[in-house]
């Protein structure tokens, strides 16, 4: 690390001469080395996609949960500090009920969105805190549409047809680039993001319990199961 460097890294409200905040650079760091994870819209709805890493083989596999509901419509994958993601995890399911209060249902899912990345916005700019080191996908159906959107470290969102955090972000990102098409079907969508994360499995490695869940307009998220996901792993 450069002397100069140094100087402006040590706390998350020093800006560097060009602009950058390096504690918010090191927490998209931190997202890289997370579990590779997608969300992609099919016709009448959206997919997550998620592989899981365990450290260890002694690890119970259905206690790691990487996709993880915020309520009936709505639901979110994450990539990076686990611990940070429980939290803005909790953080969404609070924002979603109290929207639910007020308006009767979930209106708007950029609304709630924008909630989680308000709050994620304020650790980057506060002495004493650190930025959160996840990133996340948040997917589902509002009254208006299915709808996708992308929030990092920064507190940053877009809305996408379809997106990809954590590890090999632009492999993935440039494989569905090449062969995502608008209108698909749900099954099409779900093998297409299967697809693209076995593109960049290592030789000799396999993703190991991928998770997929989806919805579909007018109906509730759906969970696939093991078998369901095993049946379309080997199809892919």
């Amino acid at each position: 690390m450069q002397q100069a460097q140094m100087a402006y890294d040590r706390a998350i409200t020093v800006f560097s001469p060009d602009g950058r905040l390096f504690q918010v650079e090191y927490a998209r760091e931190a997202v890289k080395k997370g579990s590779t994870a997608l969300g992609i819209k099919f016709e009448d709805g959206v997919a997550l996609i998620s592989d899981k890493k365990f450290k260890s083989k002694l690890v119970e596999q259905n206690s790691m949960e990487k996709i993880q509901l915020i309520d009936d419509n709505v639901a979110t994958v994450t990539s990076g500090l686990v611990a940070d993601a429980r939290v803005l995890v909790d953080f969404a399911r609070v924002a979603a009920q109290q929207e639910k209060i007020t308006y009767g249902s979930l209106v708007n899912l950029e609304n709630l969105v924008k909630r989680v990345a308000d709050q994620m916005q304020q650790y980057t700019q506060y002495g004493g805190v650190r930025p959160y080191g996840v990133s996340m996908i948040f997917a589902g159906i509002d009254s208006i549409a299915p709808k996708l959107f992308d929030c990092d470290p920064a507190g940053t969102i877009n809305e996408y047809r379809a997106v990809v955090i954590g590890a090999a972000k632009d492999q993935v990102t440039a494989f569905l680039e090449k062969e995502y098409k608008e209108g698909m079907s749900e099954n099409d969508a779900v093998l297409l993001g299967i697809r693209a994360l076995k593109s960049v499995s290592e030789e000799g490695s396999e993703i190991r319990s991928p998770e997929v869940a989806a919805i579909v307009q007018g109906k509730k998220f759906h969970v696939y199961s093991k078998e369901e996901v095993d049946e379309l792993f080997k199809e892919a």
